[in-house]
């Protein structure tokens, strides 16, 4: 199906989290992950470049200030190079950069993404993550499940909700800054293809 010229005008957009809604969402998880890593000196969060890094940031900023967690250890991770369609785009990818300045052998890590859909870009991060060394456990928390979506047997261990979307809809985060303002899922008007 070709994209019209006012593809993006066409698009149908329903709000599943206001930003007061973001709010309570980001301190819920906040909240599950403080009661199973304290203490925080055997954890590492690790962001999957280049959703998951704005996430991770919230999330340890509140983390440290508001739980009074002391400094977190936390890295980003880039995927490219370990994706399964690296080589099968029409146009190369771009690499984000890999900040693990953190030591993950023995640890517990926990994998922050955005939005987890087919689970093909957590096995990217959990292949790439290996190079970096054994952790002790390995978890994976997303802001937003899309969960009739995979295809790999992968599932978070903490999620801040969860949605049914069809394949043709788009779950799209806005930031402003380090603030996450609200989640909408867009999606564009049926048309069977002629």
């Amino acid at each position: 199906m070709q994209k019209s010229p006012n593809f993006e005008a066409e698009m149908a957009q329903k709000t599943l989290l206001s930003q007061r809604d973001c709010e309570v969402t980001l301190r819920r998880l906040c909240h599950q992950l403080n009661e199973v890593h304290v203490p925080w000196s055997r954890t590492v969060l690790v962001g999957i470049q280049p959703r998951g890094s704005k996430l991770l940031k919230a999330l340890v900023a509140q983390l440290e200030s508001e739980f009074q967690t002391g400094p977190i250890a936390h890295g980003l991770l880039d995927i490219t190079f370990h994706r399964d369609d690296f080589r099968r785009r029409e146009e190369p990818l771009a690499a984000s950069p890999t900040e693990m300045d953190v030591l993950i052998e023995g640890k517990r890590v926990v994998l922050i993404d955005d939005v987890l859909y087919t689970g093909r870009s957590v096995r990217a991060a959990l292949d790439a993550l290996g190079d970096y060394g054994r952790p002790q456990r390995v978890e994976l928390c997303v802001l937003i499940d899309r969960r009739f979506s995979r295809e790999l047997p992968i599932q978070p261990d903490y999620s801040g909700r969860r949605v049914d979307a069809l394949n043709h809809e788009r779950v799209r985060l806005n930031w402003r800054g380090e603030t996450l303002e609200s989640v909408l899922l867009e999606s564009q008007p049926y048309a069977p293809e002629r």
